[in-house]
């Protein structure tokens, strides 16, 4: 079976999605702007007062700690409000690339690397150097994080995001299901497999995984496929061919997509990670691969002592890879009419005391220096496990190019329906690998001409 790899090229291109979605573009009257603005518009200082509108760009997920952020910043500045819209991250990118294109866009909104450069390249977001160098922020904000969000900002070495969070691949395990089949520890990928078999009996609605096959799945099969295969660099020595389709990398994928209803429930075909996550904590299966973000949920359904959550397996050769985790942050929109009192919310939000306590909950790595020395840290095993196997040498780490503006569209609306088609039999991994090869080669081929 074929598929047709061609991008349209041209210097700035939009997210497929934006036509799809033009229905659910937001109205102007439920944004902090008068509905003019688009990606072109200024905007304006404004009085540093008045109402601000901010988009969470994980609605539903988030929302309690970020009405409890909101609900702090408004005590501490009574003269400004804040009208919080959650979109859930599914629908995010949609609906930003709406707005740009159509007006509407908020004062602040959740930034984070993975769409950072296809939202920059649209000339949308302020850059943010200054104001951080004059606020209370400056020095106070993880070095690598914000590199991360300069390199992935589109090459101009601008911040268009401040940081809030970072986050790492996490296998989460049922210890009680694991001590019950008698059953090692999964910190490799042989025992892994040999996990998900053993504790899979469908007949009982027992399975040994949970694979991601709905929206976000790329990243997911990404990481499985390098932390099999071993190879380092999302590139080859050249820097302008991908190496996704690399022979080892297609085994990988190959072993990967067969546990698809094989020790995986059918369901999961559709799932999302809040429906993948609800499903392992409310269910009998053995594993889960996610991030530090959902832990929290696995602790308030399962307690402390029924599952862990560690870094992700090592490879053949006793070495752990596995590809970056984008930084969450927070923009600035340019067309924001009242940027004053924008920035005071961003700064006040990654301040000490505030991005603690939304990290806290997230159970993620936090942004500001001082919020990262706080005693939950250690007390949130997965969070301080991830922190220290991102330190102390046995993790290569796959950088993905969050910098070509085209990435977050190759990694979601072009190849995720194409990878459900893999798990269901109906295209080989070869031949979605090579499609999405070829996309990105040519990606980073219009990048390189741009930048070079």
């Amino acid at each position: 079976m074929k598929i047709s790899n061609r991008r349209s090229r041209g210097g700035r291109r939009t997210s497929a999605a934006v036509a799809l979605s033009a229905v659910l573009a937001l109205t102007a009257t439920a944004c902090g702007d008068d509905g003019s603005g688009t990606g072109g518009d200024k905007g304006a200082e404004g009085s540093g007062k008045g109402k601000i509108v901010f988009w969470d760009n994980n609605g539903g997920v988030r929302t309690d700690i970020w009405k409890e952020i909101i609900a702090d910043f408004e005590k501490a500045n009574p003269d400004i409000k804040v009208e919080y819209v959650g979109i859930p991250s599914t629908d995010y990118q949609s609906k930003v690339d709406t707005a740009i294109q159509g007006g509407g866009l908020p004062d602040v909104g959740g930034v984070g690397a993975a769409m950072l450069a296809g939202i920059a390249a649209q000339n949308a977001l302020e850059p943010l150097d200054e104001r951080v160098a004059g606020s209370s922020l400056n020095g106070k904000l993880n070095e690598d994080m914000v590199a991360s969000l300069k390199a992935a900002g589109g090459g101009d070495g601008k911040l268009y995001s401040v940081p809030t969070s970072a986050n790492n691949g996490v296998l989460y395990y049922r210890t009680d299901l694991f001590k019950k089949a008698g059953l090692d520890e999964p910190t490799t990928w042989d025992k892994f497999y040999e996990a998900a078999e053993k504790l899979t009996d469908a007949g009982k609605n027992e399975f040994g995984y949970t694979i991601r096959g709905g929206s976000g799945s790329i990243a997911q099969a990404l990481d499985a496929m390098y932390g099999q295969s071993g190879i380092t660099s999302f590139w080859d020595s050249s820097g302008a061919k991908t190496t996704v389709n690399d022979p080892k990398n297609v085994a990988a994928l190959e072993k990967y997509a067969a546990l698809y209803k094989k020790v995986t429930p059918a369901a999961d075909l559709n799932n999302d990670f809040t429906k993948m996550v609800a499903q392992w904590d409310s269910g009998t299966i053995g594993m889960l691969n996610h991030n530090l973000g959902s832990y929290q949920d696995h602790v308030k359904a399962l307690g402390t002592d029924k599952f862990r959550g560690i870094p992700q397996p090592v490879g053949s050769a006793g070495k752990r890879v596995q590809v970056s985790n984008p930084v969450d942050g927070m923009g600035l929109f340019k067309s924001s009419k009242n940027k004053e009192a924008a920035w005071k919310f961003i700064e006040f939000a990654t301040s000490h005391e505030e991005n603690s306590k939304f990290n806290e909950t997230a159970g993620q790595v936090p942004s500001n220096n001082d919020a990262a020395k706080d005693a939950w840290i250690s007390e949130a095993e997965p969070t301080k496990l991830a922190a220290a196997a991102l330190t102390d040498g046995s993790t290569t780490i796959v950088q993905l190019p969050y910098y070509l503006p085209d990435w977050n569209t190759i990694s979601k609306a072009d190849n995720e329906p194409n990878f459900q088609k893999v798990l269901n039999g109906d295209l080989t991994a070869k031949e979605f690998l090579d499609t999405m090869a070829g996309q990105l080669n040519e990606a980073q081929a219009e990048w390189t001409e741009r930048n070079g």
